[in-house]
């Protein structure tokens, strides 16, 4: 692995010596520019995994955000270990999703947004970049909520207070990606091993069984009331919408050898990056559950302990560890979920950045984009903190990881399509094995948010109390808009590809292996001069 040094990159990208490369049609234009970027050898060696790590640990900062950690704590409070093997299930989904995400990259150079652009014509386009943007928002909301309650577990800081401070905090640690994205990897690999190494240090002293642990992870049951409900949030908080726009565009960040080989060398060694990475998170969150599912559990709580594992929330599991563990726990718990919010808004700046560069090809500078996203997070939540107090804002957790749940398919069906087509991926193609698999996992996805969408509103309906007329109107309403849901599901899922792209391997007039450089999502800053041709 080698590091190209360079002086620290300025607010804007200036291209210098020739401009733009084109590589073809329907191929992305990149300015030639001076930014620090990791090249990958040549060399067929297993040492060339470690230039290749470091994406796989930025997305899996999404499965440990507290959002996870929220539905993690009332996971094991109400339900003890039952629903481990929804963390099981749904860290072996995303492996396999993630590197579909990473493949499309490595194979073609264009992250999934920019194939979406692509692809699809505008209305669509336009609508699957809403959702999009709705759902790194709805990323956001957890993440000022959990780094809120961080703060008010340190220093005693209002949640509120801590909602308006988080929207300060992330600009200080954007200020790092002056210092190149491999550093800022470092950061954020840093940040994933501190989580684990406070998480383990709790599971220690709270002594779970193993035996129950295991049946949990490997005995599927959803039983009592509200299990379905927390099963999805579970599902919507491992499984994100967004990490697929992000991972699909950090592999982006390396400069690989374009010849067959070093292609397939790039898409093993990100799969083996991500399974490591994902197998750290699934380990956090199988600890978070079995921490608190071993506390709440407990028979010599007190009952305000008690009461406080019926309605679990990140605030509450702060004072829950400090009764029974001992001050230093409720400590741990606090750095760690400080380092899981503010690695979090990091990650989700980056992909709501990729998002908009890729659908509008548009790109704004880092702190611009967290101030716009932020904004649209901060607002809810802090009016949810101001009135409800830190229970509403626990609940506004659940809602956003539930939206992030119901979006999912949005996002991964183009990504199946797109893998799965020859006339885009060539010979590096899903196989018919992968594809089924993929398929399987997103027609459950799709199942079970249908299945909670229909017996969640009709019991809605039977217990609103309100007369005949007006369940009538609001039935036919909500069942309009749960028909429209499938249908704008099964419309992608059917419609045909259009737009053809081929692998980008070694152009045999170009003596250079290295001819997809993608300084844009090395250094995600506004190009000051941009060229007439289409970025498509």
């Amino acid at each position: 692995m080698m590091e190209i040094s360079s002086s620290r990159p300025s607010q804007f990208i200036t291209s210098i010596g020739n401009g733009g490369v084109s590589h073809g049609n329907g191929l992305p234009l990149i300015e030639s520019i001076e930014t620090g970027q990791v090249i990958v050898p040549e060399r067929k060696s297993w040492k060339s995994l470690f230039a290749y790590m470091g994406p796989g640990f930025l997305v899996s900062i999404a499965y440990i955000d507290p959002g996870n950690f929220e539905t993690d704590l009332q996971s094991g409070a109400q339900f003890k270990y039952e629903l481990l093997w929804i963390i099981l299930l749904a860290s072996c989904s995303a492996l396999v999703i993630q590197s579909l995400a990473a493949k499309l990259g490595v194979v073609t150079g264009k992250h999934l947004a920019e194939h979406c652009r692509a692809e699809y014509t505008r209305v669509p386009n336009f609508i699957l970049w809403i959702l999009a943007e709705l759902a790194v928002v709805a990323c956001d909301i957890p993440e000022v909520i959990g780094t809120a309650f961080a703060l008010n577990m340190l220093f005693k800081i209002p949640v509120w207070c801590g909602v308006l401070i988080t929207g300060l905090s992330t600009l200080l640690l954007l200020y790092l990606q002056q210092y190149g994205v491999r550093k800022l990897e470092l950061l954020i690999a840093f940040l994933v091993f501190t989580m684990a190494g406070c998480f383990f240090a709790e599971l220690t002293y709270a002594k779970p069984k193993s035996s129950e642990i295991l049946k949990g992870l490997f005995v599927p049951q959803l039983k009592g009331n509200g299990a379905t409900g927390l099963a999805i949030s579970l599902l919507g908080a491992m499984v994100m919408p967004h990490n697929l726009f992000l991972h699909s565009a950090l592999v982006l960040s390396r400069k690989i050898p374009r010849s067959v080989r070093g292609v397939k060398e790039a898409c093993r060694f990100y799969n083996i990056e991500s399974a490591f990475a994902l197998a750290v998170t699934f380990l956090i969150n199988v600890s978070v559950i079995s921490v608190s599912g071993s506390i709440c559990s407990s028979k010599d709580l007190n009952p305000e302990d008690q009461q406080n594992c019926n309605d679990l929330d990140l605030n509450k599991a702060s004072f829950l560890l400090k009764n029974v563990l001992g001050n230093w726990s409720s400590k741990l718990f606090a750095v760690a979920l400080l380092a899981s919010g503010q690695s979090s808004t990091i990650t989700g700046t980056y992909a709501g950045q990729y998002v908009m560069q890729g659908f509008l090809d548009l790109r704004i500078p880092p702190w611009i984009r967290n101030l716009l996203t932020r904004s649209l997070a901060i607002v809810p939540s802090l009016i949810v903190a101001l009135i409800g107090g830190s229970a509403a804002a626990g609940k506004l957790i659940i809602i956003s990881s539930m939206i992030l749940s119901f979006e999912l398919p949005f996002a991964l069906i183009p990504l199946l399509k797109f893998t799965n087509s020859k006339t885009k991926m060539g010979s590096y193609s899903n196989s018919i094995g992968v594809a089924l698999l993929a398929w399987l996992i997103s027609s459950l996805i799709v199942i079970i948010n249908t299945y909670y969408l229909v017996t969640g509103f009709v019991n809605l309906l039977l217990d609103s109390g309100l007369q005949t007329v007006c369940i009538v109107f609001a039935g036919v309403f909500g069942f309009s808009a749960m028909l429209i849901y499938i249908a704008a599901i099964l419309y992608l899922v059917f419609r045909r590809n259009r737009n053809s792209t081929q692998p980008l391997l070694q152009d045999d007039a170009n003596n250079s292996v290295y001819n997809l450089p993608r300084e844009d999502i090395a250094n995600m800053q506004l190009p000051q001069k941009r060229s007439t041709q289409d970025l498509d």
